[in-house]
């Protein structure tokens, strides 16, 4: 039986390694916000069982970490090609100095600092000569992930800002191994036709899990997705219970440790809503035949059922390493990449549904992705908006899925055709949008 292959997924791989970086020393600081799509290079696969040179976007976050750990636990698989973080420049020019990455990028206007804590963490660690290219400011993740000298780009930054790298990693021609499922939602179709076959891979434990089973039949033979959720700190409450939650209490997720930004999501049940749109647009499955259904153990991380009334479920632990391995390593599995159930003790999993009154969220991205490709750009910038102004203090939680409804209900989309400055607009006009309604709650 020939296996389900979205986006070329279960394609044969056979890419020849690259020459390494010079080490050459090129300090480059970009202030361009939105740069043209640099012009796209062949995308071959990296050659199974050879060493892959993995560039990281978000080194510094949650995904990053994590998957440095990985890369650190497997030497004989992956080394670092080159790194891109945030405004933590110490932890970032700590983690370029121990992996020798040959290009470092920081959202941090200042190169000179850069360069100054690069200096101080090799001379801490006693590394001499070690000189990376250098990138700064707000298009230096983009940079980081068209450099030459990498076989795989993990994107684990959050938000629509990591669709600019995304698209630069693609068009670099190479494996992407996406984390940064915003860049796929707003990006959409334009993400789609930058990938080709078997050059995307999800690193989402839902959609890695997804990208397992559906290897179980043919497109022909899939029924359905179903999408696991936890059900979050909230599951059980009513609509009308959660008007008085606090930041706090959003960020105390049970089973999973995350970022505030995606943790909070996970409590409005926006985060599942964004990965049955990711879902939808991975694996060409109509949005009809994609459920999310709770799941709070957390083991299952998504199952596919076929026509035959079969269902097919990849569970694992609670733990990152092991989708962030495979995407990394895909089609291969990292041995040791995380630890296993354990079957020597009784365990119960159970399953119930979502209650779409106190969490509509997944109903509302739905209906806006079938409204328009730019409507999910819109969803999404209005959720990051009303994350942030919960956070501060300025709004309820039930504000923030209600906001995104109400900018949804007036946003009239544009009639050019989409491209990257296209889903920028709508996202630009959606921030805008939602900080007028937002200072009026």
């Amino acid at each position: 039986m020939d296996s389900v292959c979205p986006f070329g997924f279960c394609g044969t791989l056979g890419r020849h390694s690259k020459s390494g970086h010079n080490g050459q020393v090129n300090i480059a600081q970009h202030s361009t916000p939105h740069p043209a799509p640099a012009k796209a290079t062949v995308f071959v696969p990296p050659t199974p069982g050879s060493l892959r040179r993995i560039t990281l976007i978000g080194s510094t976050g949650s995904i990053g970490t994590q998957a440095l750990e990985v890369i650190a636990a497997a030497p004989e698989r992956f080394t670092v090609a080159a790194l891109s973080g945030g405004h933590n420049l110490g932890l970032l020019a700590t983690q370029a100095v121990a992996t020798r990455a040959g290009a470092v990028g920081c959202a941090d206007p200042d190169v000179d600092a850069l360069a100054a804590a690069i200096r101080a963490a090799a001379e801490a660690a006693g590394v001499r000569g070690y000189d990376p290219q250098l990138f700064a400011g707000p298009t230096a993740a983009t940079a980081i992930a068209g450099f030459e000298g990498a076989d795989v780009v993990l994107n684990g930054i959050t938000g629509s800002i990591g669709l600019a790298p995304t698209l630069a990693a693609l068009n670099a021609g190479h494996l992407l191994a996406l984390a940064n499922k915003e860049s796929l939602i707003v990006g959409g179709e334009l993400v789609k036709a930058a990938a080709a076959p078997g050059q995307l891979v999800p690193v989402d434990s839902e959609h890695s899990a997804l990208a397992q089973a559906l290897r179980a039949g043919t497109p022909e033979e899939v029924n359905k997705l179903i999408v696991t959720a936890s059900g979050g700190p909230f599951r059980g409450w009513s609509r009308e219970s959660l008007a008085d939650v606090t930041p706090a209490q959003a960020l105390a997720h049970p089973t999973w440790a995350m970022g505030k930004v995606v943790t909070t999501n996970s409590a409005t049940m926006v985060n599942k809503a964004l990965e049955v749109i990711e879902a939808h647009l991975l694996f060409d499955i109509p949005l009809e035949r994609i459920e999310a259904v709770v799941h709070p153990q957390s083991v299952v991380h998504s199952m596919v059922e076929f026509i035959d009334g079969s269902t097919i479920a990849q569970a694992s632990p609670p733990d990152m390493a092991l989708p962030i391995a495979l995407g990394m390593g895909w089609p291969h599995r990292v041995p040791g990449a995380a630890a296993p159930c354990d079957w020597s003790g009784a365990a119960s999993w159970t399953f119930e549904p979502l209650d779409t009154r106190a969490f509509p969220a997944i109903e509302l991205a739905k209906e806006a992705a079938g409204t328009s490709p730019t409507h999910m750009a819109v969803y999404n910038a209005v959720n990051e908006e009303a994350v942030s102004a919960f956070h501060a203090g300025s709004i309820r939680f039930t504000d923030i899925v209600e906001t995104i409804e109400a900018i949804l209900d007036v946003y009239t989309p544009g009639t050019a055709g989409l491209d990257l400055e296209t889903v920028l607009a709508a996202e630009d006009w959606a921030r805008i949008a939602a900080a007028k309604r937002l200072e009026s709650l």
